[in-house]
């Protein structure tokens, strides 16, 4: 009897929920991902507005790449029109949303929060020539495209919802599991938006590698997220265009279930209390074959092209400003365009797969070669016509332009023309200084000298054919008799050993109270090579032979050394640059395979590789080829750099070889190690985003290589020579004081040259910004002048910034356009204003009819 009771009372309990479950509503976002460079098959249109037609009750959310429409209204203009009716009905019953309206559905948090900017002006330019009354609503991605500063840009371009969920496209990664039905999420600078987390109850699906269990509305996830106290569940699933579901959840769909848009979904819940979430970058577990030769050349390639053309914008704009050259803003259009394209997320995920007849990786490489060069020819163009340049009667001239927001007083090298002697010096207002010339291994010369450049500014300096020679402050390499190198510069002094792999010995900080950065004793050795090579015997690493070490340059203003090793049979070299006066310290790394290698984790699945298995030898960084940095810090600190962000590690170590425990551990463009205190930190930059790794007992090391399987089931092989750049910079106090972000900006934008046969008169766009503060672009619409300052590393909130120039008004607007506030400018008065900017927050000003002010009107 008592058997009996207990049936009855669990069939009660079941049926009770059964039917509680089937009462309550939930709902489940339906759509489609994908485009004319993903997958986008031409009978899509009409089999969407087909199905949306039958089936009366489904809503679906579109993230569908912008330029797709310029290809369905060309060669499908019927279904074009259908589908551009169903779009322009924004009203809340409307059964189409789009989610996502970024020109090329960028992952975001491996691009520079200027790309994140213009991927959705651009992308929402381009579908509002479209469907003109079309509405953006709410952010969502089928992909992990997130990143932390997303609250920010969401908000100034009129976002007011987001999602952090991807259910069925986890391959890449996921966001941390956290809180329920809603929250608002936090932004490093402060802003916050309604979003629709990955809930606490919403867990990693099992049996798959790319999915959560909010993929199909089972009654599993909707019993635990009711459990959790979410009133109104719900699902999502963006399919790839090409798929002919239709509705997403077709027979399985529960009675209590209905489609819905994001947006509808909202209105339903905005009014519910939601916890604050300050989102850390760490938050998001993102993976990618980090390492790989493909993905690294486009990293590299990606981060070129964004670096150059945010330098040409900013000296077109300054050559219409000062010399009322047009500014050629198709040019810079389309610049963009190809630059957005190379960041879609299938380029760094799928780089094998072919598109068009040509791999992903393929056209990344025309993509950023087209931006690249375009830019480079407006910025030599710009460069000649600045400030109303008159013939020069005596020697060529050689100017120097500064395109970030600092005064930078550096090194700078300028290719010399063939009928130019080497027997020449560099005056500075007729003030002879220090120089150096080089003689390059096709017997060019290249010229350095130590220039002195404004804020946003340019300075022309004279060639003078009289040698002269500057004893003091120089910088030198010595060979002693130990086999050991001694650099020298007036700020370090490193010591390399040649007997033991070409290892630095010691690293020594003159102004940072001569403190030694090296880890004594450490056995792996400072800026040595280390992996695991696991057909060819295991673990290698490059300070197991001597090596050869060659001087290339020797002072007075830079030197150099070359050391020439061997790794697993590879043939690599290495080079140390130190420069008298500058920071960084710059190192070169190029390798020349012997054959191809298998270089990571000696993981194989038993029967080939399964998509499902959770393990993958790709996820572990600590056997691929890596670079590694011992540090004599005690108690050491990770902070790392993010599209207008910082963070502070939290993770005791960056290791993870399984799907369900990704960590964050990628480098943006640089990561800095600290003591406990933030007495001492070294910083290490790197010209395209990896990975590191990191923990108790392991050092700091950037990632170089992988090859073998990734995801799959592909072979990352290794067909050419490996080439990176990146730099060391020790430094006291933490990241901010130190001012690591202007460093790494500096890095990004070098002070660029070019010899003109005209007069020219120095000048600065700047007269007063605040520390911390950096114009990170600048350009022209129509007659008004555009830039966007950035606060990164200012520690207050209110600044006041003055500009070299006239305007008739500043406006502040937002990054749709809409202006919140302005001022009237008094003619003839050089333009000051206030504004509050949070540490990694911007500002866009719009100065209407700029006119210039010319600071220094003499000439050399």
């Amino acid at each position: 009897m008592k058997k009996i009771f207990t049936y009855l009372i669990s069939v009660t309990l079941f049926l009770f929920a059964f039917f509680n479950l089937n009462a309550q509503t939930n709902y489940f976002v339906d759509g489609y991902h994908g485009g004319v460079y993903g997958h986008y098959p031409l009978w899509v249109t009409k089999f969407i507005t087909d199905t949306l037609q039958h089936y009366k009750d489904w809503k679906i959310n579109l993230e569908i790449e912008p330029e797709t429409w310029d290809t369905v209204a060309l060669k499908d203009p019927v279904n074009y029109a259908a589908f551009k009716k169903l779009i322009d009905d924004s009203s809340l019953e409307n059964q189409v949303e789009y989610v996502n309206p970024s020109y090329a559905q960028s992952y975001l948090y491996n691009i520079s929060g200027e790309s994140i900017i213009r991927q959705f002006q651009y992308g929402m330019k381009k579908l509002k020539e479209h469907f003109p009354s079309i509405k953006f609503t709410t952010y969502s991605s089928e992909e992990p495209c997130f990143t932390s500063a997303l609250p920010q840009i969401l908000k100034s371009l009129g976002f007011k919802y987001a999602v952090l969920k991807n259910p069925n496209t986890c391959w890449g990664g996921y966001v941390k599991a956290f809180g329920g039905e809603s929250v608002n999420w936090v932004g490093p600078d402060g802003s916050n938006i309604l979003t629709v987390p990955r809930y606490t109850s919403e867990s990693l699906q099992k049996k798959s590698t790319w999915q959560t269990t909010a993929w199909n509305n089972s009654k599993s996830y909707l019993n635990a997220a009711t459990d959790q106290g979410i009133k109104y569940p719900v699902g999502m699933c963006l399919q790839d265009a090409g798929w002919k579901n239709g509705p997403w959840l077709d027979n399985h769909k529960l009675s209590s279930t209905q489609y819905t848009t994001w947006r509808n979904y909202f209105e339903i819940i905005k009014n519910d209390p939601a916890v604050d979430w300050r989102l850390s970058q760490e938050d998001i577990d993102v993976s990618l074959v980090w390492g790989a030769q493909i993905l690294q050349q486009i990293a590299q390639e990606v981060r070129a092209a964004e670096n150059k053309i945010l330098m040409a914008e900013k000296a077109a704009a300054m050559a219409k400003l000062y010399a009322g050259i047009p500014y050629p803003e198709r040019k810079f259009d389309e610049a963009w365009r190809t630059l957005l394209l190379s960041e879609h997320h299938d380029c760094w995920i799928v780089p094998y797969n072919m598109h068009d007849g040509k791999t992903w990786a393929d056209n990344v490489k025309i993509w950023t070669d087209y931006t690249i060069n375009t830019c480079d020819s407006i910025l030599q163009q710009s460069l000649s016509v600045l400030n109303n340049f008159k013939p020069a009667n005596d020697n060529k001239k050689i100017l120097v332009f500064n395109s970030t927001a600092v005064s930078r007083n550096e090194v700078v090298e300028v290719k010399l023309p063939k009928n130019v002697s080497n027997n020449i010096s560099i005056k500075d207002d007729n003030k002879t200084i220090s120089s150096q010339v080089i003689t390059n291994e096709d017997l060019s010369q290249t010229l350095l000298f130590k220039a002195e450049i404004p804020a946003l500014g340019y300075k022309a300096f004279s060639i003078s054919h009289k040698t002269y020679k500057d004893n003091q402050n120089t910088a030198y390499v010595n060979k002693k008799n130990d086999g050991t190198f001694a650099m020298e510069t007036d700020l370090y002094k490193i010591i390399i050993n040649e007997n033991y792999g070409g290892s630095i010995k010691h690293f020594i900080a003159k102004k940072l109270d001569n403190k030694d950065f090296i880890a004594p004793g450490e056995s792996s050795g400072f800026n040595t090579l280390r992996g695991n090579f696991y057909n060819d015997g295991g673990l290698k690493t490059s300070a197991q032979s001597k090596k050869k070490i060659t001087i290339l340059e020797n002072g007075p203003l830079r030197i150099k050394l070359q050391i020439e090793g061997m790794i697993d049979q590879n043939n690599f070299i290495q080079t140390i640059q130190l420069t008298q006066g500058q920071k960084l310290i710059d190192c070169f790394l190029h390798i020349d395979y012997a054959k191809h290698t298998g270089i990571g984790e000696n993981y194989k699945q038993q029967g080939g590789y399964y998509s499902t298995e959770l393990h993958k030898a790709f996820y572990n960084d600590t056997d691929k080829l890596m670079i590694t940095f011992p540090l004599s810090l005690k108690h050491q600190k990770i902070y790392k750099d993010a599209p207008l962000d910082v963070t502070e590690s939290k993770h005791s170590n960056t290791f993870y070889n399984t799907w369900d425990s990704i960590k964050n551990n990628v480098i943006d463009n640089w990561v800095d190690v600290t003591d406990e205190g933030n007495n001492y930190g070294m910083a290490l930059f790197t010209d395209h985003v990896t990975s590191y790794s990191h923990g108790e007992n392991f050092p700091l090391a950037l990632t170089v290589q992988y090859s073998g399987v990734g995801l799959w089931g592909r072979n990352y092989s290794i067909d050419k020579s490996t080439d990176i750049h990146y730099a060391l910079l020790p430094h006291k106090n933490k990241w901010n004081d130190a001012g690591i972000n202007n460093e790494n900006i500096k890095w990004n934008e070098p002070l660029t040259t070019s010899i003109i046969n005209k007069q020219a008169s120095s000048n600065s766009f700047i007269k007063s910004i605040d520390s911390g503060l950096t114009i990170t672009t600048m350009y022209y619409k129509d007659d008004a002048l555009f830039i966007r300052i950035v606060n990164n590393g200012s520690g207050k909130n209110n600044h006041t910034i003055e500009l070299n120039c006239y305007a008739d008004k500043v406006e502040f607007t937002e990054l749709n356009g809409v202006v919140t506030s302005s001022l009237q400018m008094q003619k003839k008065k050089t333009i000051s204003f206030d504004c509050n900017i949070p540490l990694f927050g911007f500002k866009t000003i719009k100065l209407v009819n700029p006119k210039p002010v010319i600071i220094n009107n003499g000439s050399n």
